[in-house]
C-alpha cells in the first residue's frame, strides 16, 4: 500500500470519516485565508525499561487526532482534538474560520511533491513478541554485568513509534507520510572503591527492530556504554581558563545544532532576534566552513519525506565555505520573508502548530587528519561527548557539559577529565574553527531537539574539528 492509502485506511475507512465532506469543511474553514491545513495523525508507541536485573517498566499507548491551522498575515488560528469526527472537525472550523474573516487572502500555491520515500512504512512494533523484547534486554543486562566486576548498575530502555500522518489543504492536495522510529540506550554505573562513574551510550533511526535486536550491534553499544563508565572512573579534575578545544567527530555536532542551527531558523530572522540577523551572504565562519541540513538521508532518525506541512524536505545549504547563504523554512515564514519554503515546518503532534525545525544538521568534512589535529594543540580539551547544554538565541552564548572530555598534552590525548563545560558564542566559535578533520560521522540517532516546548526527533554529525580556544570550566587551576 502507499503511504497516502495506509492513511486513508486509518483516517477515512477506519475512523468513519467521509473525505469528501471533510474536504468542503476545511475549504469552508480557510476562505480568505492566506494558508493553512488539516493534519491528521495515528501513533502507535512503545517503551520498555529494564533497571535493577528486572523490566520496571512497560507501556503501549495508541493515540490520534488532528490539527486544524488557518493564517492570515501573521496571525494564525489553531484548533486541535485527540479524536477524528466530523463534529470535532466542525467545531474546529468554526473557531478558525475568524481568522481570514474579512481578510480576502489568496491561498499560497500547494508544496509540490518529488514521491520519494526515505524510509520504510513498517510498523516496528508489531513483529517482534513481547517476550523477545523482554529477553533482548534481560540479555544485554547480564552481558554487560559480566563484562567487568566493577559493573554495578545497568539501565536498559526500548523504544519504538509507528507515525502515520495525512495533510488536507483548501486547494484539494492531499499528502501523507507514514514514520516508524526505534530507539536503544544502555547505561552503566561502574564503582571503584568509593568512587562511582556512569556511561552511557544508544542508537536508533526510521527502521524496524531487526539492526538493534542483532548481538553484535548491542553488545557493541554495552561495551561503549562500560567504556564510558570505566574512562570516568580515572578521570582527572577539568582545567578552567581559555583552551584550544577539539570536538571529537560525530555527536559533537550537537554543540552546533544548539549555538548556531537554531540561529539559521527562519522564525527568529523574520523576527530579529537571531545573532545571525542581517548576515545573509555575510562571512559569519572561518574558510573551509560548510554546514547543511538534510532531511533526505536514508533512514535517519531526523529524516522525513515530507514534513508536518506537506512539503518534501531537501539538502538545504545553510552556510557554504564560511558565508551564511541558506536558512531553514516553514510555509508561513518563508511566505511572509518572500523565499520558498525548504520543508522543515515540524510538529510534535497534532496539538502544535508547525515551527521551522532542523532535521539532520551537519558540518561537512574537510581535509586534516584528526591525528595532525590532536598533535597540533600543545595544551587544551579533547571533548567527545555532550550532555545537556543551554542557548541563548538572541545572543548565540552557550554553555555545554562534557561527558567524556580528555587533555590534551604536547599533541597526545592525555588523561579523562570531569566536569568539563565549553562556554562561549556560536557566532565567535565559527570563526575560531582553524582545523576541519576528514573524518565526518554522524551521530547514533538518538538526537531530540526543543524549541518553544515542541520535542522532534533530529540528527547532527561532524568531523573533527580544532577551535582556537573556548572558555572551558572545570574545578581544577
Amino acid at each position: 500500500m502507499s503511504n497516502l492509502a495506509i492513511a486513508d485506511d486509518l483516517f477515512f475507512t477506519r475512523a468513519g470519516l467521509e473525505r469528501p465532506r471533510i474536504e468542503r469543511i476545511v475549504g469552508d474553514a480557510l476562505k480568505g485565508a492566506d494558508d493553512g491545513e488539516l493534519f491528521l495523525e495515528y501513533v502507535q508507541s512503545e517503551q520498555l525499561v529494564f533497571d535493577d536485573g528486572k523490566l520496571k517498566s512497560a507501556s503501549f499507548d495508541t493515540s490520534q487526532g488532528f490539527g486544524l491551522r488557518s493564517i492570515a498575515g501573521e496571525t494564525t488560528g489553531y484548533a486541535h482534538a485527540s479524536t477524528l469526527d466530523e463534529a470535532a472537525i466542525r467545531r474546529a472550523a468554526q473557531t478558525v474560520r475568524s481568522v481570514s474573516a474579512g481578510h480576502g487572502g489568496t491561498m499560497a500555491e500547494p508544496p509540490r511533491g518529488t514521491n520519494r520515500l526515505y524510509y520504510s512504512d513498517a510498523n516496528p512494533i508489531l513483529p517482534l513478541p513481547f517476550e523477545q523484547k523482554v529477553k533482548l534486554l534481560s540479555d544485554i543486562d547480564a552481558y554487560a554485568r559480566g563484562r567487568d566486576p566493577r559493573v554495578k548498575q545497568v539501565s536498559v530502555s526500548l523504544s519504538a513509534s509507528w507515525q502515520v500522518v495525512q495533510v488536507l489543504r483548501a486547494d484539494g492536495l492531499r499528502v501523507a507520510d507514514v514514520r516508524p522510529l526505534v530507539r536503544l540506550n544502555v547505561s552503566v554505573v561502574a564503582q571503584d572503591g568509593d568512587r562511582m562513574e556512569a556511561g552511557g551510550t544508544g542508537s536508533g533511526g526510521r527502521v524496524d527492530y531487526k539492526r538493534l535486536i542483532d548481538p553484535a550491534h548491542w553488545q557493541r553499544e554495552a561495551d561503549e556504554a562500560l567504556r564510558q563508565a570505566l574512562v570516568n572512573l580515572d578521570s582527572v579534575d577539568a582545567p578552567a581558563g581559555e583552551l584550544p578545544v577539539v570536538l571529537g567527530s560525530g555527536w559533537s555536532g550537537i554543540l552546533w545544532h544548539e549555538a548556531v542551527g537554531h540561529g539559521l531558523e527562519g522564525d527568529f530572522h523574520r523576527k530579529k532576534t537571531s545573532v545571525f540577523t542581517k548576515l545573509m551572504n555575510e562571512q559569519i565562519a572561518a574558510p573551509g566552513v560548510t554546514v547543511i541540513d538534510n532531511g533526505t538521508m536514508g533512514d535517519r532518525r531526523g529524516s522525513l519525506s515530507i514534513d508536518d506541512e506537506g512539503t518534501p524536505t531537501e539538502r538545504t545549504v545553510l552556510i557554504e565555505d564560511g558565508k551564511l547563504v541558506g536558512l531553514m523554512q516553514d510555509r508561513m515564514n518563508a511566505r511572509l520573508m518572500g523565499v520558498r519554503p525548504t520543508g522543515n515546518g515540524r510538529r510534535q503532534s497534532h496539538a502544535y502548530q508547525p515551527l521551522p525545525r532542523m532535521t539532520n544538521t551537519i558540518m561537512l568534512g574537510g581535509n586534516a587528519s584528526p591525528v595532525d589535529i590532536i598533535g597540533s594543540v600543545k595544551r587544551g580539551l579533547y571533548a567527545v561527548n555532550f550532555g545537556g547544554g543551554q542557548v541563548d538565541i538572541t545572543s548565540g552564548k552557550f554553555v555545554f557539559s562534557c561527558t567524556e572530555a580528555y587533555m590534551i598534552e604536547n599533541g597526545k590525548i592525555g588523561p579523562a577529565v570531569k566536569g568539563a563545560t565549553l562556554i562561549g558564542s556560536g557566532a565567535d566559535a565559527l570563526k575560531k574553527i582553524r582545523m576541519i578533520g576528514n573524518d565526518m560521522s554522524l551521530d547514533p540517532g538518538i538526537g531530540t531537539c526543543g524549541k518553544d516546548g515542541q520535542g522532534v526527533p533530529v540528527g547532527v554529525g561532524q568531523p573533527t574539528l580544532l577551535i582556537e580556544s573556548l572558555t572551558v570550566g572545570g574545578t581544577a587551576a
